[in-house]
């Protein structure tokens, strides 16, 4: 069965062609000042094929994340990263820039650009910010931390789905990245068939969730509204944090008499 679950943040479990791929690990209750709304699902390990790393800011590469993880697993990371994770112990890792490509078990991984101030943190180095094309029996597309780019009418030639952030973890966004009205403004140029909004609802600064929740929930149902009006050919499914989509009874559907497919 292929399927798609949001584990939360930028994190997805995609499973297609019997592989198994983890985006931007974030597991823990707490990160910095920010702390965990939902409780993070299980992830089996033992059962990853690679873990994908779109740029190593803190809530993508999160060191304690990665540690619960295990250091054995096979990393795709920006050019730039492999000395950084081998210092951490993580030493079979797959360097890619934008445009390359790897392949997984039949399954191909391509890095596409991402639109996202590139800013190291200390200690870090600096490395360009990547997407990621899933090809396999379906074609998925997981941005990385983006903003809206004229590259992405490209890159959607030949997309079936699309994560798509549409907030981040706290009552404001900075540059680099996409609120729910552009992200539906992204999918006039990516045209998938169907859009699972990502990067919401799961870390928010301690104390302000009570008085700010409706940034926590709203803004994957905001986003869904606006995709309604500028795209609604695109199917948009809304996956609260640890829910899991069958992408194959869900395209079997679609196949269906008054599906969209």
């Amino acid at each position: 069965m292929d399927r798609i679950t949001y584990v939360g943040h930028a994190t997805i479990l995609i499973e297609m062609d019997g592989v198994r791929l983890l985006t931007d690990p974030l597991l823990t209750p707490r990160v910095s000042h920010l702390l965990r709304t939902t409780a993070a699902p299980d992830v089996d390990a033992g059962r990853l094929d690679a873990i994908l790393l779109s740029h190593l800011h803190a809530d993508h590469l999160h060191l304690r994340s990665m540690r619960r993880l295990g250091k054995d697993h096979l990393i795709v990371a920006p050019r730039g990263s492999t000395r950084f994770l081998a210092l951490h112990g993580y030493r079979n890792v797959v360097e890619i820039g934008s445009g390359e490509t790897t392949t997984i078990r039949g399954v191909t991984i391509e890095a596409t650009p991402a639109n996202h101030p590139p800013r190291p943190l200390p200690g870090r180095p600096k490395t360009e910010c990547l997407g990621y094309v899933i090809r396999g029996s379906r074609n998925i597309y997981s941005t990385g931390d983006t903003a809206l780019f004229d590259g992405m009418a490209t890159i959607g030639r030949e997309i079936d789905v699309a994560l798509l952030p549409v907030w981040g973890w706290g009552p404001t966004l900075g540059p680099g990245h996409m609120d729910p009205y552009r992200a539906a403004q992204a999918l006039e140029l990516l045209h998938p068939s169907l859009a699972i909004p990502i990067h919401w609802g799961t870390y928010f600064p301690a104390g302000l969730r009570p008085l700010l929740p409706d940034m926590v929930r709203q803004p994957p149902y905001t986003f869904a509204q606006f995709a309604n009006s500028l795209a609604p050919e695109v199917q948009v499914c809304i996956l609260d944090p640890g829910d899991a989509l069958d992408l194959t009874g869900f395209y079997r559907q679609m196949r269906q008499p008054g599906g969209h497919e």
